[in-house]
């Protein structure tokens, strides 16, 4: 028996074991690779294989067998023909040096696939619309090829029908005679083994690949996943009123409803349950137990019967919530949902030993059975401001406090600029310490639509500084294009308009160019300083200093969510369409301003495009003088 490779050694488990996903998320996809030694199989976790039948399109039992149902299915998309059965492949010497090269193949592809970005735009969810609209001309086109094809054998059935009522078992007509072994011989023949259906299907199958390379990937469905519970938490909703279509708080609350949309979308009990597989396979049981109690609920309702596009059962969902249980400490109720599993499929080994060992630890710790277990939200160790910063964006920008304040005031401000003078801009004081503005109207709706056409095709994802370089993070969901002034007039008029209102020179390398922002599902920015904090920031390698200042313009407005929050300043304000939003980073002698931390609160509802013109210290030497004052 030949040597296995490390990463095929598995050790028994001594505790209760866990679900094998319906996806190949976190179950490994296994590869045989020949080689002179034999053939040795090797596997690493396949992120975005659909859940289908092995290669060659063999039958495979669903779960919940228990149902006396089974489909077949064909490869995988992206599958390659691998095998996931555990037998050896008989392959001939030449035939063994080919699987090795394409195994290589595979192994290099899948180290070179790049990350889902659909989700992190509405640009792009917006374009994955159109994905499925054609999607759906293909369907539809192939159910009426199909429904000419049934209605076809349905004439068939009914006239061969019609002759055996009318012939009262008679054949003594030669006529009827020579049609009925006619039929056998021959029409049957060609009903049977006609190729309508399968080229149907192959004409849908070919309209499928010809959007493949637009479809959103699995990252993209664990990002949008993670979306809705990133809106669970900072909102406060409720899964169970998501499940229905609807924004409402959690119960204990006490906060009014924050979104009510004007059509709902319930989701059914396979999409809960993959945000809970989401949840599960980032060891987040928090969130993964909520959404697969949902998952099992409504499942339960509709047990006997199967969707097509599904690919959770209640067996699957059980299962997961089982196990998280087991992993939040309450065994009991893990023990209580593996025995409902067995009750569905009573043929289960691995459930019915999990059953055992839940029984066994029930026994040797007694207090396990009445254990209450408080679930925690997973600990997020970068940001620790949190309960602000989500409260700051429950109020949605509703400060009260600050109307009572005099100073704080709207006015018509000029700048002493002769741009000004004809045109004042509108000033909408926040704050004076933090300096924070709202300028209203400082775009028109044209300007704003230019700009954000000029930045749809450049939008790449956002990143962000870290250390010395740039990466990609998960608390930033947006992408983000960079337009020069050269691009068209529009960026010169707004470039001209900011030089006006600031008083400081935009001109680069003075000024960053124009950056446009559009956020994703639950697009979000946890809070950050624009500011550089370190000098080995990627901020000074422009030679022109720190980030002095920040004008943010809102280009759209959205339904719910999305304000921008300042944390120590205990501020937040709202998306107002074509209004630009001010505010110093450095204190004149230099220093950051600690109170500038800030977050773009997550979207709950719309489409958020905002463009970001971030002013440096070079430059403004005689626009903003320094000064000794540690708090000016």
């Amino acid at each position: 028996m030949p040597k296995l490779p490390l990463c095929q050694l598995q050790l028994p488990a001594a505790g209760p074991e866990p679900p094998r996903s319906p996806r190949e998320v976190s179950s490994p996809l296994r590869i045989w690779l020949f080689s002179s030694r034999g053939a040795f199989p090797c596997h690493w976790p396949r992120r975005s294989a659909r859940r289908r039948a092995g290669a060659g399109g063999r039958t495979r039992r669903w779960p919940g067998a228990g149902r006396g149902r089974s489909r077949s299915r064909g490869p995988a998309r992206g599958s390659w023909g691998v095998s996931r059965s555990g037998a050896v492949p008989g392959a001939p010497p030449a035939a063994m040096r080919l699987a090795e090269v394409a195994a290589l193949g595979l192994w290099l592809a899948c180290l070179r696939r790049a990350q889902g970005e659909t989700f992190t735009s509405m640009l792009t969810v917006r374009q994955a619309l159109a994905t499925e609209r054609r999607l759906l001309r293909h369907l539809g086109a192939y159910l009426e090829a199909e429904t000419h094809r049934l209605k076809d054998l349905r004439r068939f059935y009914n006239k061969v029908q019609d002759l055996h009522q009318g012939t009262g078992g008679s054949a003594a007509n030669p006529l009827l005679a020579y049609t009925l072994i006619k039929r056998l011989q021959s029409d049957w023949l060609n009903v049977v083994h006609s190729l309508e259906a399968s080229e149907n299907t192959q004409a849908l199958k070919y309209g499928y690949t010809q959007v493949e390379k637009d479809l959103p990937d699995f990252e993209d469905l664990e990002g949008a996943a993670r979306a809705l519970m990133r809106l669970q938490d900072v909102y406060a909703l409720s899964v169970k009123g998501l499940a229905k279509g609807v924004f409402q708080r959690a119960s204990g609350t006490h906060l009014p409803d924050l979104y009510s949309p004007g059509q709902l979308f319930p989701l059914s009990a396979d999409d809960c349950f993959l945000v809970g597989k989401v949840a599960y396979d980032m060891a987040d049981y928090y969130h993964s137990i909520a959404w697969l109690e949902e998952a099992v609920g409504l499942f339960r309702v509709s047990y006997g019967e199967w969707n097509t596009e599904d690919e959770g059962s209640l067996e699957d969902a059980l299962d997961h919530l089982a196990f998280s249980y087991f992993k939040a400490g309450n065994v009991s109720h893990a023990l209580s949902l593996s025995r409902e599993f067995l009750h569905y499929d009573p043929s289960n080994k691995r459930i019915a030993r999990n059953v055992l060992k839940y029984e066994r630890l029930l026994v040797e710790s007694p207090e396990r059975a009445k254990a209450e277990v408080g679930l925690q939200r997973p600990n997020v160790t970068h940001l620790q401001t949190r309960d602000l910063y989500e409260e700051l964006c429950q109020t949605l920008g509703s400060q009260p406090t600050q109307y009572q304040i005099p100073a704080l005031h709207c006015s018509y401000e000029t700048n002493d600029s002769p741009y000004l003078i004809l045109q004042p801009v509108k000033r909408e004081l926040i704050r004076l310490q933090p300096y924070v503005a709202l300028y209203h109207d400082f775009i028109s709706d044209l300007e704003a639509e230019k700009i954000k056409g000029l930045a749809a095709p450049w939008l790449q994802r956002s990143v962000v500084a870290s250390e010395e370089k740039q990466q990609k993070a998960e608390y930033r969901i947006s992408k983000s294009a960079w337009l020069k002034d050269t691009v068209d007039p529009v960026i010169v008029s707004l470039d001209q308009r900011i030089a006006a209102l600031t008083g400081l020179n935009v001109r680069p390398p003075y000024a960053e160019h124009l950056q446009v922002v559009n956020y994703g599902i639950g697009g979000h920015y946890e809070p950050h300083f624009d500011h550089a904090t370190s000098r080995k920031s990627p901020l000074y390698r422009m030679k022109s200093g720190n980030r002095l200042a920040t004008v943010m313009i809102y280009l759209s407005s959205v339904d719910a969510g999305g304000s921008t929050a300042f944390i120590y300043a205990n501020l937040s304000v709202p998306v107002v369409k074509n209004a630009a939003l001010f505010w110093w980073n450095l204190h004149r002698n230099g220093a950051g301003n600690g109170d500038t931390l800030h977050a773009g609160c997550p979207v709950l509802a719309g489409d958020k495009w905002v463009a970001n013109k971030w002013i440096h210290e070079h430059g403004q030497e005689f626009r903003r003088r320094c000064g000794p004052d540690p708090d000016d």
